[in-house]
């Protein structure tokens, strides 16, 4: 028998039988896992890591390969939706019908309750990926308002759906989906029972996307093609099914910077400005390059020419009220405002003192803000008539550091479509009846409070 002492070789003996069941416990472990990381991980994980157009965004080691599967059976898509396809609100000219919050995430209501602010943000069906790396930068309460044309695209959206509630625990949690239709196009099907796509890939929210929208036959593409997307439309939808009392509006494809929805929060408790638009800019953002960390790097990006002011190049006007240059002073020692931005925390960093029109910035806004004019479809004159509307109406734009919102793509006029430059013509000959219409309401608004003060 062996006595087992003190002397070198029993405890060398100990150590290899140690070490040799270690082994055998990790080699099976790592047969399990399959390369993949627990999903309770990936929902832990600050930055959205596991989306591959933001791989870009992450040391190129560290991506993970796949997202494990949730242990839970996925829910079926008519366990979700609240929809009566025979219901609906159309809008003033019946031209399209929309359905409120026919998907609400699980914490939506109590996110709403406890946030001053919400983003509003509107989509087809083909940019829909996008909301991914939003949702994953914006930790208070999303209102999606969605576009979609017949039933062959409703099919794909319901798989969809199904798959991002599957993957990713922040949608599920956070966003209110709400739809638009036009007459058209009408839904015929009731929504139906789907399970998440096969091979789907959590990591791959675009490419999934793809592979379904590929279901979608040549005739619906071309649809798509001739017919205009109701831009103003969906951005009231969204808006209005915010239920916090300011709104972040804003497109499908512009991402937050880190944590601005925390930091607006303690901003908009100290602010009571009924009339303030507060802006938030807005740059192009090379692909090539990871998502800015703060406004310090995104600056040296843009001084190393891979950011630039959104629409710098295709449309100036867009944003260049905002002064662009000025917003990026503060970062210098010595500047006014160098201190408070170096504690992270919001503050405005100068006043909209050269408004023009055509100018139509991202800000947030009290939701009793105008609403966008439906009369403006597709592209051009959308966003900036609103913008308008507002100023004659006295609200003051004033611009806030150092947050920001993000484009990827260094957009040029030569990638353009040239049905955009039809639409903006058509939207062109609407405008002169809109202004004429805008001054006599806040004029003859004018006329009354005088008189009443009188």
């Amino acid at each position: 028998m062996f006595q087992f002492g003190c002397r070198p070789w029993n405890l060398s003996f100990i150590c290899v039988i140690v070490l040799v069941l270690s082994n055998i416990l990790l080699t099976f472990l790592l047969l399990q896992s399959e390369n993949c990381i627990p999903s309770n991980i990936a929902k832990e994980m600050n930055t959205n890591t596991i989306t591959e157009w933001n791989l870009r965004s992450w040391p190129k080691d560290d991506i993970p390969e796949k997202l494990c599967p949730q242990h839970e059976e996925p829910p079926k898509v008519d366990d979700i939706l609240k929809l009566n396809i025979q219901l609906g609100r159309w809008d003033s000219r019946r031209l399209y019908k929309t359905f409120d919050s026919i998907l609400v995430g699980d914490k939506f209501v109590d996110l709403s309750k406890a946030s001053k602010v919400c983003l509003a943000t509107q989509t087809s069906l083909e940019k829909l990926y996008s909301l991914v790396q939003v949702v994953h930068h914006w930790s208070g309460p999303i209102s999606v308002s969605l576009f979609v044309a017949g039933d062959e695209e409703f099919q794909v959206l319901q798989k969809f759906l199904i798959y991002l509630n599957h993957c990713y625990e922040p949608i599920k949690n956070q966003v209110t989906f709400s739809l638009a239709m036009p007459k058209s196009k009408l839904l015929v099907k009731q929504p139906k029972s789907f399970q998440i796509p096969e091979n789907s890939d959590c990591s791959k929210p675009e490419a999934t996307l793809n592979f379904l929208l590929s279901e979608i036959s040549e005739e619906q593409s071309n649809w798509r093609i001739r017919n205009v997307y109701p831009q103003n439309h969906m951005r009231n939808l969204a808006r209005k099914n915010c239920q916090s009392d300011y709104v972040f509006l804003t497109d499908i494809d512009i991402v937050p910077s880190y944590n601005m929805a925390n930091v607006l929060e303690e901003f908009l408790l100290n602010t009571n400005c009924e009339k303030c638009a507060y802006v938030i800019p807005t740059y192009e953002l090379d692909v090539r390059v990871r998502f800015p960390q703060n406004k310090s790097e995104l600056i040296r990006l843009a001084k190393k020419g891979l950011a630039r002011p959104f629409h710098q190049k295709v449309f100036i006007h867009n944003q260049f009220a905002t002064n662009f240059t000025r917003w990026a002073m503060d970062v210098t020692s010595g500047h006014p405002n160098y201190e408070k931005f170096k504690n992270g925390k919001i503050y405005i960093s100068h006043d909209v003192t050269n408004f023009e029109f055509l100018y139509e910035p991202f800000y947030v806004a009290k939701d009793v803000a105008p609403p966008h004019d439906e009369r403006f479809m597709g592209y051009g004159y959308t966003r900036n008539t609103q913008v308008y509307e507002m100023y004659v109406s006295g609200y003051k734009f004033k611009v806030l550091s150092p947050i920001f919102t993000i484009h990827w793509g260094l957009q040029t006029r030569k990638s353009r479509p040239s049905w955009r430059e039809r639409q903006n013509s058509a939207n062109r000959k609407q405008f002169e009846v809109f202004k004429k219409e805008i001054l006599a309401k806040y004029i003859q608004e004018s006329l009354k409070t005088v008189k009443g003060s009188h």
